[in-house]
């Protein structure tokens, strides 16, 4: 069997313990265990990364690098039906090809208060969206609603292996829970 290139095989990585860090939490997950989870033994797991810890901070850092992204192509949109259609485009894509990044940003909403970088998430999110969630309640719990459907609709997704068909109906689902109907 051809060896993956390296950048391809931490990337396979980084999601893997994006998705068991996000489940389990840090304390919670060990290096085991996300040996196991991508076919490695612990020696070849820290031949990629030197510790959990490490493991850890560049699966934080890839999320933390494609949620800016985000942010950054749509904070020149006005806030709105567009702007949020587009942030669920965006984050949706992102989801279904690296849904264990999107997971550990998502983890703020499941896991409050867990890690002090989350805040920073939390104010990402809130940023795409641009609410202030202690003034716009309502409207706050249909954007963790929306966020929620999309997390588990895209996990299904990539288990049932048909992206294209789901990608629309996860869109249409989370763009409803905004409150915003389709044309």
């Amino acid at each position: 069997m051809p060896r993956q290139p390296k950048a391809g095989v931490d990337e396979k990585i980084l999601d893997a313990a994006a998705a068991l860090f996000a489940r389990h939490g840090f304390e919670q997950t060990s290096l085991k265990t996300l040996a196991d989870a991508v076919g490695l033994s612990k020696a070849g797991l820290l031949h990629h990364f030197p510790s959990k810890d490490a493991l850890f901070e560049a699966a934080w850092e890839q999320s933390c690098v494609l949620s800016r992204h985000v942010l950054e192509l749509v904070t020149p949109m006005p806030p709105g039906p567009q702007r949020e259609r587009r942030v669920l485009e965006l984050l949706t894509d992102i989801a279904l090809d690296r849904p264990g990044l999107v997971a550990l940003l998502f983890r703020s909403m499941t896991a409050p208060g867990e890690d002090p970088q989350q805040a920073q998430d939390e104010l990402m999110l809130n940023e795409m969206f641009v609410i202030e969630p202690e003034k716009e309640l309502a409207r706050a719990i249909r954007i963790v609603g929306a966020l929620s459907a999309m997390a588990v609709l895209t996990l299904l997704a990539n288990q049932e292996g048909d992206k294209t068909t789901w990608r629309p109906l996860i869109l249409a689902t989370c763009y409803d829970a905004l409150g915003h109907r389709e044309a």
